[in-house]
């Protein structure tokens, strides 16, 4: 189930880059259509994208990730065919509007599905997941082109884009993980009430959210602006500044999309051997050198090198922080994750927009200064991903709610740490997934692909969270037995859970 549960997730990230890169593919076609410029084009989609974060912020904690996530995607699908038929401003701004509502809706809810299927596999996925965004981007670029060189209309291309995303979204949703909006949903069903119940919380603990989703949105800007100026600008530095063809000019661009999908592909396991925040230090690091190399360099081949290492250091950023923020709420995961999302939005937006009116002042060259000292920033910020004290299992190269050390550690805290109940489906999907990991493990060991000591270890801690996962588990049952709560069962005393077991 956790494995469809991925595939699901990954399939609506592809899906979701493979919409955008056909539209940003057929752009031109589509000014030339309408007659509209390309501030106004930005404004439109921009303020759809926010709004549609501003819903989804509501209905994610009301009604689950996955339906809102259903709906948002086969409408984004649909969504994007307006557009391409739009034949003058009106139309073209309405169509817009509507159209990022439902990506804006979208990304957040699927950015919180990959949460929940992260923290039910109990390891690092969502890099990878948004890898498949990357990929989708690069697919639907490539088809757009296709579009374009055979003189299909703008609309006919986003309707046939849509129609294949569409499709895939409506057979991937049957995949994600059922949502449970809280506790409280169950007490409205009852006829109590209609809406969740929030928990009252200290004014200390609510400064303490709101300060860290700030931190937050202003990681997850940083990481924005640099994707966007690569994309908006790396293309005009070639050609204008060094004088290349637009041809070899559009190298940049393309080389730093596959470094940085190369780089979400492998993330994940980057962060479960060595930790979130020394990842991203790292990661920080390494944008701010390939940028800096690509401005200092003149040979053009360097500076497409630049931009490559530029794309791989940004490519772990914007999906941890988007996973820390639907954490950092764990009583309203969606309001902590829009947020988030918004302001690297706003970034995505207003980023390149204002490198170019420094450009415009001092010069591109100089301007493209701006992405590297945010990309320090990361580096110099990273620390807000760490976990809370009482999340972090372990030491060394933990991280956090995903590495667990010791048979007291519980697997609760690794709940509590997501903001989430694992119900009895989940801790068996889980439970299934760790019996196939022990397997893979002997596997390996007898390929010779591991040393004896690495399959000790590993073994070890697969252990270790069968042992926490089969003890939540009875725990929920002896809960269930009583006739009391089964998600309370973190506090029933030891001996009366033995005392069932046996």
């Amino acid at each position: 189930m956790l494995r469809r549960a991925r595939q699901g997730t990954s399939a609506y990230f592809f899906v979701m880059g493979m919409i955008a890169g056909v539209w940003l593919a057929r752009i031109p076609a589509v000014k030339a259509q309408a007659g509209l410029s390309d501030a106004a084009l930005g404004v439109a989609l921009f303020v759809g994208l926010v709004l549609g974060t501003v819903l989804a912020e509501r209905l994610v904690d009301r009604v689950g990730s996955a339906l809102v996530a259903r709906v948002a995607g086969v409408g984004n699908c649909l969504l994007a065919v307006p557009p391409g038929l739009a034949r003058n401003l009106v139309e073209l701004m309405a169509a817009l509007l509507v159209f990022g509502l439902a990506g804006g809706t979208l990304d957040v809810a699927q950015n919180a599905q990959g949460v929940r299927v992260e923290a039910a596999y109990g390891r690092p996925v969502m890099t990878s997941m948004h890898s498949f965004y990357s990929l989708g981007a690069m697919a639907g670029a490539l088809a757009g082109g296709g579009f374009a060189w055979a003189g299909v209309s703008p609309g006919l291309s986003l309707a046939a884009a849509g129609a294949v995303g569409a499709l895939t979204d409506g057979f991937a949703g049957r995949w994600l993980l059922p949502g449970a909006p809280s506790r409280a949903t169950a007490a409205g069903a009852a006829g109590k009430s209609t809406l969740p119940v929030r928990p009252p919380r200290r004014s200390a603990e609510a400064r303490r959210v709101r300060r860290l989703i700030i931190a937050l949105g202003v990681l997850g800007i940083c990481g924005m602006v640099g994707e966007g100026a690569a994309g908006d600008w790396s293309a005009v530095y070639l050609k204008d500044n060094l004088g290349t063809s637009a041809g070899f000019a559009a190298l940049a661009f393309a080389a730093f999309s596959v470094s940085m999908t190369a780089g979400r592909a492998v993330g994940d396991g980057l962060i479960h051997r060595f930790g979130t925040v020394r990842v991203i230090r790292c990661c920080g690091l390494l944008a701010a050198a390939g940028l800096t190399a690509a401005l200092v360099s003149r040979n053009p081949g360097a500076v497409v090198g630049g931009f490559a290492v530029f794309g791989a250091g940004l490519s772990v950023v914007v999906p941890q922080v988007f996973a820390a923020g639907g954490r950092a709420d764990p009583a309203r995961p969606g309001s902590g994750l829009a947020k988030v999302v918004g302001l690297g939005y706003a970034g995505l937006a207003a980023g390149p927009a204002v490198i170019g009116a420094v450009a415009s002042q001092v010069g591109l060259h100089r301007a493209l200064g701006i992405p590297v000292l945010l990309t320090l920033w990361i580096a110099v910020g990273a620390a807000v991903l760490a976990p809370r004290r009482g999340e972090r299992e372990g030491g060394g190269g933990g991280t956090g709610p995903f590495r667990t050390k010791g048979r007291g550690a519980s697997v609760e805290r690794h709940r509590r740490a997501y903001g989430m109940h694992m119900d009895d489906k989940e801790i068996l999907a889980r439970i299934n997934g760790l019996i196939a990991t022990e397997r893979e493990l002997r596997t390996e060991l007898a390929d010779g692909r591991l040393s004896s000591e690495q399959e000790r270890e590993r073994l070890r801690s697969a252990e270790e969270a069968l042992d926490q996962c089969w003890d939540l588990l009875r725990q929920r049952r002896a809960r269930r037995e009583f006739g009391e709560d089964p998600d309370a069962a973190e506090s029933r005393p030891a001996a009366e859970v033995e005392g069932y077991q046996q």
